[in-house]
Parts: structure tokens; sequence; C-alpha cells
């Protein structure tokens, strides 16, 4: 199993949540203090290298108009880290490509990220989250569709060498597509497809991509990845998918007491319990294909909603969307949440978020990559 290290950059001094409507899109900006905000940055950075120092590989992301991810830009992220690191795979997840309106352009970056980091570029993908499709002035419309059409021709791109090619499809159109440079990776960097449900996984499955799931807890997850196994299966892929074709994404924090690791887990937990949203940002209409709708409207639960119910320490460890505690102790959650989903081989840690100090991540980085990680090359399906 790999293990990556992933932040979201999020800047938390913020005022008190009674007294804004949303975390996202609309929170005045008055609020960011540049200055504050460069000293994050740089210390975020630190944090991904001294997880390469230990073993890990990087893991970062993108968002837009909100306080809990303060990246809008992740190839330039990722650029930096293309540089300052040697060793570790280096994971965009990801592109939102569906809010793009030049996959070429976004072909481009990623190209010139893997030479730059001589072919250790993992290049995600993701529809993007309902919150930005507003500030994207994009519609919620037919983004899968969008989505899956743009890395068709990110794909042709970073795989046509022998002059111009032209793209015609129902959302994109490109002509003279002939990027330099080219990938380092052949055929191309691995692609990862971010999704948070069974229809999504069904459609990466059926691709044979990375999928990759972030905080969906035991059932949501076991249902998405068995919706991919399916798809691998029905594609003529083989009857067993590779564990490395599965990641989970959890929150992670390991101390040398229950009690340490709990208590770097809580501040951990802000990027929980701090996404005060409103509906109309939260369930754009369309957003949601109208099958997937209905079931909810009847009842049924969307995979995401052990994120919901996660308020607290334990309630995050019971509903699988946390690992805190002990060595012993994370080694005994991530199993459980392994065995439960049929298997995986690539666990994203989000190892710092909210109000977590600088030497609290450090030491939960170090924990993690001494005591726990080593323990999880013994797993088996």
């Amino acid at each position: 199993m790999k293990a990556w290290h992933f932040s979201e950059t999020a800047y938390h001094l913020l005022p008190p949540a009674e007294t804004y409507e949303s975390i996202r899109v609309s929170l005045p900006n008055r609020h960011y203090d540049p200055r504050i905000g460069a000293d994050l940055y740089h210390r975020y950075l630190d944090e991904w290298l001294l997880a390469e120092d230990e073993g890990l590989d990087i893991m970062l992301n993108e968002h837009h108009q909100t306080a809990t991810c303060v990246d809008p830009a992740a190839p330039l992220m990722l650029a930096v880290l293309a540089r300052q690191s040697h060793k570790a795979r280096l994971l965009i997840l990801g592109n939102p490509i569906a809010n793009r309106r030049q996959p070429i352009r976004v072909a481009e970056e990623m190209a010139m990220i893997d030479v730059l980091s001589r072919g250790r570029l993992e290049a995600g993908f993701v529809r993007g989250v309902p919150y930005e499709i507003s500030p994207a002035n994009s519609n919620p419309m037919r983004m899968n569709e969008r989505e899956f059409e743009a890395l068709d021709m990110i794909v042709k791109a970073w795989t046509n060498h022998d002059g111009p090619v032209s793209f015609e499809g129902r959302f994109f159109h490109a002509r003279q597509i002939n990027i330099w440079p080219r990938p380092y990776q052949t055929p191309h960097p691995p692609i990862w497809i971010s999704t948070t449900s069974p229809a999504g996984a069904a459609r990466v499955g059926t691709r044979g991509y990375v999928q990759a799931t972030f905080l969906t807890g035991f059932d949501g997850t076991k249902q998405i990845f068995d919706s991919y196994r399916r798809a691998w299966r029905e594609a003529g892929r083989g009857d067993s998918v590779p564990e490395d074709r599965l990641a989970y994404a959890a929150l992670v924090y390991t101390g040398e007491t229950e009690a340490e690791a709990h208590a770097g887990a809580e501040k951990l937990l802000w990027y929980v319990t701090s996404n005060k949203v409103p509906p109309h940002f939260a369930s754009p209409p369309g957003y949601v294909p109208v099958e997937a709708g209905v079931k909810m409207l009847r009842g049924a639960e969307h995979p995401l909603s052990a994120f919901a119910k996660a308020a607290s320490v334990e309630a995050a460890i019971k509903a699988g969307i946390m690992m805190a505690g002990t060595p012993d102790q994370v080694v005994k959650q991530i199993r459980a949440v392994y065995d439960h989903v049929g298997g995986f081989g690539h666990l994203l840690n989000m190892g710092q978020a909210g109000f977590l100090e600088h030497d609290e991540t450090v030491k939960g980085i170090r924990m993690f990559a001494r005591e726990v990680f080593p323990r999880l090359q013994e797993f088996r399906a």
C-alpha cells in the first residue's frame, strides 16, 4: 500500500461562524491576511517535503473561493513541489476539468510538470464540487459528460506525437493540437479520477483509471469500490481489480498516546465541523443526476452522509472517515475499513487541517510514517 500526505492548505483564522452565511463562495476575503497566508503556504510546503523525507508520497488538490482550501491553482503549487522534491510521487487530485474552458491548457500544464519532476506526476481529474458551479460561471447540467470529454481531449494531446491533430466533441473543440513539451512518462502520466458515487465509479472502472474517494466511510466506500469492480469486469479488464486501482482518503492523526492523538484529531476535525454551506451552494439544480436525486428524496443516503454525521472524533472514527490513536489503534482502524471495502492500494492521509499547528502536524506525519506505514505493507484482501 502507498500512503500520501495531503493538506488542503486551509486558512483557519476566521470570524465566528454565526457571523457569516457560508465558508465557501461568499465569505468576504477581507478576512484573509496575505501576510499570514504567505507564512501558511511556506509551512505547508515544508510539511509536504518533510513527508517525502519520511517515505510518503505527496498529494494536493484545488478549490475556489473558500477558506477550506486556499489553493485555487494547484498546478502552481505542484510545480513548486516538482522542483523542490526529489523522489515522492506527486498526485494532483485534481484538475476540475468540467469547469475549465481549455482542456489543452491542462494537458500542457500537466505535461510540463511531468517533465519538470522527471516523471513523478500522478494526474488526477475531478468533476468539481457543487459549491464552485456559480463561481466558475458554469452549468451544473451534464458535468460528467464534460469531464470525460475534456479528459479524452487531454489524453489525445498527450499521446499524439506526429504533428497537429483536431478534436471535435459535443462540448469542446480544438484545432492544431501539438503540445510542447510532451509528457515524460509513456504513454502518459497515470490518471486518477475522484468520485463519491457508485455511478461515477462505474464510469471510472470502465476506463480502468485509478478510482479515489474522499471521506465516504465504511458503507459509502464499499458501494463505490464495488461499483468500480463491477464495471471493470464488465469492460473485459479481468476478473480481479488490482488494489493499486483504488484509493481512499481519510483524516489521519497518530500520537504516542490515545489522548495525544485525539487532541490532534480534534483539530483536524475542523475540516468537517467548519463546513458551513447553505443549500443553494451545496445543491445547485442539475448537479445531481435525476435518478440519484429521486433516491435521496426517498430517503436513500448519499455516500458522503458519513461526512455529515462526524461531529466528534469518536463519531468520525466509527464512521470510517478518520483514523486516530496510537499506532496500534490506527493500524486496526485502517484495517477495519480495508477489510470492509474489499481492499485498496492507496491511503490518502489528510494529516493537516484547521488549528493543527506545524509541530503537531510534523509529529503526526512522523508517527504515521515510522510506526504505521510499514505495517500497512502486510495488508492483503
